[in-house]
């Protein structure tokens, strides 16, 4: 639905439910309290009828139009320029970054530098670009400025969309359909039919309207076929960027591609850097390590220190320290031993430190073991996928499948069947209370077992896409057995309250704005919205049946009615919300002191620290180096175990 359609029929569903409490008052008037409920329900049914979906739907029901298509590239390169500008501030890009260089191998593209990426990509006869160089090399941090670049230049065209390859999975899916995948899941109103029409991820895929900027090759590699199946979707005349280590991309081709190898820092890069970011107490003590590494340009430390990675690493460790350290041979005999320290050093500095906390604008400081054992286990986890990418949804994944939904289903039953129990208690029939909590416990167990095998529930097709049939049917049948149970009078304000409630979804399923930027704060607050919002229309609803049921000046039924309306109305709500098997996951491990109680809270000061990054809806770790380092050990390869 539109944004004005769906704010209409939010507004209704409030005013429903606000005029539905207040059959307890008119009474007092001479009103008859049913005859003022049927008005009501008759009133918000016309509301939705005058505002049905359903037959917008239908006509949106075919394929995007241009106009649509274009509407919604144009709102995905204004989010996904604030998401980027965000990120690379975070990362410190806009504040005098290494000066990075290439060169080509083959002979493919002309040198150039990290500056000018954007000149390189569009001198490139079919803009095809290949970016090689080794781990740290800076090739993630030259790709995104690749994607702002041309963001900022975007007029007409498709849309550079820079995506971590490590989340494909080549034996599962088709390149296009995990594309298509990562556009709903980082910009979910995309799913907005009437505004951007039915399959819109899918023909921005399909159109070539999307120019995907592919981050780390070498992490699918091992996949038999990988690097052909991304050539088939994006042949030789289709925009593309891909990046891998140079290993990783030893014996491959892709067609129509410059391919470019980033180069090495020297050490008048490495010193320049170094002095631009420190005070001049500290810039001093970098002085034998800037004369060690002239003086050996080709030893164990120049080797450990010639990439971005390193140097930044190196800088944000020694801020307060003393790098000169790093000259003993016995502790550090090679480049290996350099950045595993320097990982190390990284996490052992930015945790349990007060100055470091507020100088990043940490919300708190977090113990340096509590912090080590948390993220040691996410990097476990995430290695144990074979993926770079922390998404909060996918927590649910550390959890056993079966065990997450027998748990989830327990505590929503609980409290589903219990909110039912304690109205009913007090009704006309108390005897049938332990039954009919019971009885709706089990129903709402049985529903989560059933939505916790799900990522989404699906669409329904045909009349079940209409407001007015889902909410009349819902309503009109939990009203009969209500009314045969506790009167008329519960009956239409139990119906109603269910209609509302079932309309309340329709109202909140694709409320995202397109424009906004992508974040996982962002992302789980609209499903805790909807949480809120579920949860006080149904505990309005039933506080007003048990005031009708008990009497219209029993004012304390009244809030009975409220309370348990808000522990149903929050069973029924978070069924099919990410947030909800989310919470159960994390509450979980931290009950195992595997993640901490606040761990969205705690994965936002690890960024701001600089020990993870931002990728759209999901986290990262600042670089794979940093994941493999707490993963596990590494074997004589130099990878992780």
């Amino acid at each position: 639905m539109s944004r004005l359609r769906q704010r209409a029929v939010l507004v209704g569903c409030v005013l429903a439910a606000l005029l539905t409490a207040a059959g307890l008052f008119v009474t007092d008037y001479g009103i008859d309290p049913d005859l003022w409920l049927v008005a009501v329900a008759a009133g918000f049914l016309l509301l939705l009828a005058a505002l049905d979906p359903w037959v917008h739907r239908r006509r949106a029901a075919g394929l995007s139009t241009g106009d649509q298509l274009a509407a919604a590239a144009r709102d995905l390169v204004v989010a996904l320029k604030a998401q980027w500008i965000e990120e690379s501030r975070s990362r410190g890009l806009d504040d005098a970054p290494l000066d990075l260089h290439w060169s080509s191998p083959d002979g493919s593209a002309p040198p150039g530098r990290g500056d000018a990426v954007v000149g390189a990509f569009e001198r490139q006869p079919d803009h095809r670009l290949v970016l090689l160089g080794e781990p740290g090399a800076g090739k993630s941090t030259t790709a995104l400025m690749l994607t702002l670049g041309l963001l900022d230049r975007h007029t007409a065209g498709p849309v550079p969309i820079l995506l971590p390859l490590s989340t494909w999975d080549p034996d599962v899916e088709d390149v296009r359909t995990w594309l298509t995948r990562r556009l709903y899941e980082d910009h979910p109103a995309l799913r907005n039919t009437e505004l951007y029409g039915s399959y819109a991820a899918e023909l921005l895929v399909e159109q070539r309207l999307v120019l995907p900027i592919l981050d780390g090759f070498d992490q699918v590699a091992r996949h038999p076929g990988a690097l052909e199946r991304i050539n088939r979707a994006f042949p030789p005349s289709t925009p593309l960027v891909l990046t891998s280590r140079t290993d990783g991309f030893a014996g491959c081709h892709v067609p129509g591609a410059g391919v470019v190898e980033l180069h090495p820092l020297d050490h008048e890069e490495i010193a320049g850097y170094l002095r631009a970011h420190a005070d001049p107490v500290i810039a001093a003590r970098w002085e034998p390590i800037f004369l060690h590494l002239r003086a050996e340009p080709d030893d164990r430390l120049a080797d450990a220190l010639s990439t971005p990675l390193a140097v930044w690493l190196a800088g944000t460790v020694y801020a307060d320290g003393e790098p000169s350290e790093l000259l003993d041979r016995a502790r550090f005999p090679d480049r290996a031993s350099v950045e595993d320290h320097l990982v190390d050093m990284l996490v052992t500095t930015a945790f349990g430190d007060r100055a470091v906390a507020h100088h990043a604008r940490a919300s708190q400081v977090w113990s340096r073991a509590d912090a080590h054992r948390w993220l040691t286990f996410l990097a476990r986890e995430l290695h144990g996928r074979g993926v770079r990418e922390l998404a909060w949804w996918e927590l649910r994944r550390s959890v056993g499948r079966q065990w997450l939904a027998v748990l989830g289903a327990l505590v929503l039953g609980t409290i589903g069947g219990f909110g039912v129990a304690w109205l009913m208690a007090y009704a006309s029939t108390p005897k049938l209370a332990p039954i009919t909590g019971l009885a709706a416990g089990i129903a709402v167990a049985v529903a989560a077992l059933r939505a916790s095998g799900r990522r989404s529930p699906k669409p329904k097709p045909g009349i079940w896409r209409s407001l007015v049939v889902v909410s009349g049917v819902l309503g009109l049948a939990v009203g009969l057995v209500f009314g045969a149970l506790y009167g008329p009078s519960a009956g239409l304000v139990v119906g109603l309250g269910l209609a509302v409630a079932s309309a309340l979804r329709f109202a909140l399923a694709d409320n995202a704005e397109l424009t906004h930027p992508s974040s996982p704060k962002w992302t789980m607050a609209r499903d805790r919205i909807a949480v809120l919002t579920g949860s006080l229309v149904l505990s309005v609803t039933f506080g007003t049946a048990g005031g009708l049921v008990f009497g219209a000046h029993q004012s304390g039924m009244v809030g009975l009615g409220l309370a348990c309306g808000l522990l149903l109305g929050f069973a029924l709500s978070v069924l099919h919300l990410r947030w909800w098997w989310f919470t159960v996951a994390r509450v979980w491990l931290a009950l195992r002191r595997k993640v901490p109680w606040e761990l969205m809270v705690f994965l936002d000061d690890a960024r701001k620290l600089g020990v993870l990054r931002q990728s759209g809806a999901c986290y990262q770790f600042r670089h794979a180096l940093v994941q493999d380092r707490l993963a596990g050990p590494r074997t004589s390869a130099g990878q992780p175990a």
